[in-house]
C-alpha cells in the first residue's frame, strides 16, 4: 500500500489542501513494516486537483488532520481509502502508528 500524508515543515499539515509536501510511504500491511519513504512538493492548490495527483502517484490511502468534503468525495471516487482527524507527528511515526493499528485520530480538523 502506498500512504499519503500532507506535510508542512516535515510534520503532518492538519489542512490537506494547502500543504507544502506529502510524504509517499510504502508499506508492508502483513508484516507492518515500511518499505520506502519518500517527499514530494505539493502542486499549487486549486480545487479537485489533488486527489487525481495523489491517484496518478499511486496512493492507495491518506492520512490526515483535515480534509473538505469535496476533497474527500473525489479521493473516494479515485479509489483512495481516508482517514482524518490524525494529530501533527512525524510521517514515519505516525505510518507505523497505523500499521500497529495505534493510530489515533479525532474529528476533522477541516470544517469546509
Amino acid at each position: 500500500m502506498r500512504i499519503a500524508i500532507p506535510l508542512d515543515n516535515g510534520l503532518l499539515a492538519q489542512h490537506f489542501g494547502h500543504c507544502e509536501q506529502f510524504a509517499f510511504i510504502d508499506a508492508d500491511r502483513a508484516t507492518g513494516k515500511i518499505v520506502q519513504s519518500r517527499q514530494e512538493p505539493a502542486p499549487e492548490h486549486e480545487p479537485g486537483l489533488l486527489p487525481r495527483w495523489l491517484h496518478e502517484r499511486g496512493a492507495t490511502l491518506v492520512i490526515a488532520g483535515g480534509l473538505g468534503a469535496r476533497a474527500r468525495t473525489l479521493l473516494d471516487q479515485a479509489g483512495i481509502e481516508v482517514l482524518t482527524g490524525a494529530e501533527s507527528g512525524e510521517p514515519e511515526a505516525i505510518v507505523r502508528d497505523f500499521l500497529s493499528g495505534r493510530l489515533a485520530t479525532g474529528p476533522n480538523s477541516c470544517d469546509h
